[in-house]
């Protein structure tokens, strides 16, 4: 448990850095930071989308949802790497033990696909926030990509896929419905492609396809396909579908229930109702769970204020008054200033009040009285500088005596022997080696 907490903890460091890198204390505050575009453009989203969208239906739909929790593909990456060894029963037990989202687990067939979304972290925390607010136009980006691909040549029935295309409902962006599905129920092909290619010629030059592929891919003119995953204990949790006619996913636990027996499927389907009665979600649709989410903020302030989180604005403006850069000339703690704090510390003592004062008294009463200073300081220093300059040091300083009471006075008489007799003073023999002032300078 211990372990799995620190992985977490490092996991979420490490995400914030990425998707939220610093700011200065006036772009913190700034109203461009503080209010990000609600909403992609179609343009925006198929340049998102590009890269996944002529995966299978039901592959698809698990990358959509996962995306939605980047902190746990990250833990689901690294737990299945250092967990390779692990194969069916015992595989499927050491699953289930994992908290994650099921769509999160089902990714767990595909080490390639999880990988890719683990190591472009930053693209697939912008595909599942547009996934969580704008369901339907990522819906409609994929029919529309796919639509290009068909026009193309490059989306054609093989060996590894089955192409169906039906008329698009009422409504739609598209004029039909493109539907992708393994040839083979068992097995399932991730296509890799060039979206520049692929599609036709992009029509959009300002909004390149992101570089999101798996670690094998190799650059291809048409789809090409690897070696065909089977479907094993991690599909078991692949319940989601492309529901096409209403451009959102359909959920059915009892789906690819021969896969996998030891889910508890009844606790996943009671999570689920709750969910969905938490926010409004349809039955049988799916609905992000922002407790998957574990603290990561959302893109925009609408998606965090229904899920109940924090935008990456908002985070951003957080760490920065955390490390005392906001915008407030005292800093993060007030008008108690740095000095102060060290110096309460230096002593053991905890800092002071907002007006800056400490246990022994306030900051000037701690000082030298500045009066005597500037009435004494020239005479004493003109008629003996150097010697004189110990004495002034180990007197009532900063600290306020401080030091030891012995070396103060060891101080003062070597001072006045230096002064009757014109020498130096004599080396201590003990004492005072607390002071500055009990050494020869």
């Amino acid at each position: 448990m211990l372990k799995h907490s620190m992985l977490a903890a490092s996991c979420t460091i490490a995400l914030f850095a990425t998707l939220s890198p610093a700011q200065s204390p006036s772009q913190a505050t700034s109203p461009a930071a503080a209010a990000p575009a609600d909403k992609l453009s179609p343009e925006q989203l198929d340049q998102l989308v590009a890269p996944i969208a002529l995966y299978p239906d039901s592959l698809l739909t698990q990358v959509l949802m996962a995306s939605t929790y980047p902190l746990e593909i990250v833990q689901a990456d690294r737990w299945l790497k250092a967990n390779a060894a692990l194969k069916g029963d015992a595989l499927a037990k050491a699953l289930e033990q994992q908290t994650w989202d099921p769509s999160v687990k089902s990714l767990v067939n595909f080490p390639d696909v999880l990988g890719m979304m683990s190591e472009k972290l930053d693209i697939t925390s912008k595909l599942g926030d547009a996934f969580i607010s704008q369901q339907k136009d990522v819906m409609d980006s994929v029919q529309r990509l796919r639509s290009k691909a068909k026009s193309a040549g490059n989306l054609e029935s093989n060996q590894q896929q089955t192409v169906t295309v039906n008329q698009a409902p009422a409504g739609s962006a598209t004029t039909q419905t493109i539907v992708i599905q393994p040839a083979q129920t068992e097995v399932v092909y991730v296509p890799t492609y060039n979206p520049t290619v692929v599609y036709g010629a992009w029509p959009y030059p300002a909004y390149p396809p992101y570089p999101y592929y798996p670690p094998s891919y190799v650059a291809s003119n048409v789809l090409s396909f690897g070696v065909g995953v089977a479907c094993g204990v991690a599909w078991g949790y692949a319940w989601g579908n492309c529901n096409w006619n209403n451009r959102d996913v359909n959920i059915n636990v009892n789906q690819n229930i021969n896969y996998n027996n030891q889910i508890n499927r009844n606790n996943y389907q009671n999570n689920f109702n709750q969910n969905n009665a938490n926010f409004k979600g349809g039955q049988g649709q799916w609905q992000h769970n922002p407790q998957h989410r574990q603290g990561v903020p959302y893109s925009n302030r609408a998606t965090a204020q229904q899920y109940g989180g924090v935008d990456r604005a908002q985070a951003a403006q957080s760490r920065e008054q955390f490390r005392g850069r906001e915008s407030s000339p005292q800093g993060a703690f007030g008008d108690t200033s740095r000095g102060t704090t060290r110096d309460a510390g230096a002593q053991g003592r905890a800092p002071g009040n907002t007006a800056g004062t400490r246990e022994a008294g306030t900051r000037d009463a701690a000082n030298r009285d500045a009066g005597n200073r500037d009435a004494n300081r020239p005479a004493t220093r003109e008629a003996a500088p150097s010697q004189n300059r110990a004495a002034d040091r180990s007197g009532s300083g900063a600290f306020n005596g401080v030091q030891g009471g012995n070396s103060t006075r060891d101080a003062s008489s070597r001072g006045n022997t230096s002064r009757s007799g014109g020498g130096q003073a004599p080396r201590p023999t003990g004492g005072g080696g607390g002071s500055r002032g009990g050494g020869r300078r």
